[in-house]
């Protein structure tokens, strides 16, 4: 096997497995909503040894609107398709060539 395809091969699964471990190793730290016992959380327990409720305030002001979405998921799929459109006919026009030099 051509020892540049080897180098190749590496250079297109090395992104993607770092991409794995990256996404494998943060899956644990952002599943996790409690912090583990005797962290110093700061909540301050009853009497009864029961922890008190907690008030939760839901973020209304922010976020990202639906249009916005839309429009980069539109644009991500155009930008595949037109790179994908590239790299075939880029690849026809190389087989062509060899197939015309033999």
């Amino acid at each position: 096997m051509n020892p540049l395809k080897r180098i190749r091969r590496f250079a297109a699964v090395l992104p993607g497995m770092a991409g794995a471990l990256v996404a494998f190793g943060a899956t644990p730290a952002l599943a996790m909503r409690e912090p583990p016992p005797g962290s110093g959380s700061g909540v301050s327990t009853s009497p009864a040894g029961t922890t008190a409720p907690v008030e939760v305030h839901t973020v209304v002001v922010g976020g990202m609107p639906g249009w916005q979405v839309a429009l980069i998921a539109i644009v991500a799929a155009l930008l595949a398709a037109t790179v994908a459109v590239l790299l075939d006919r880029a690849r026809r026009s190389r087989r062509k060539a060899i197939a015309a030099a033999a």
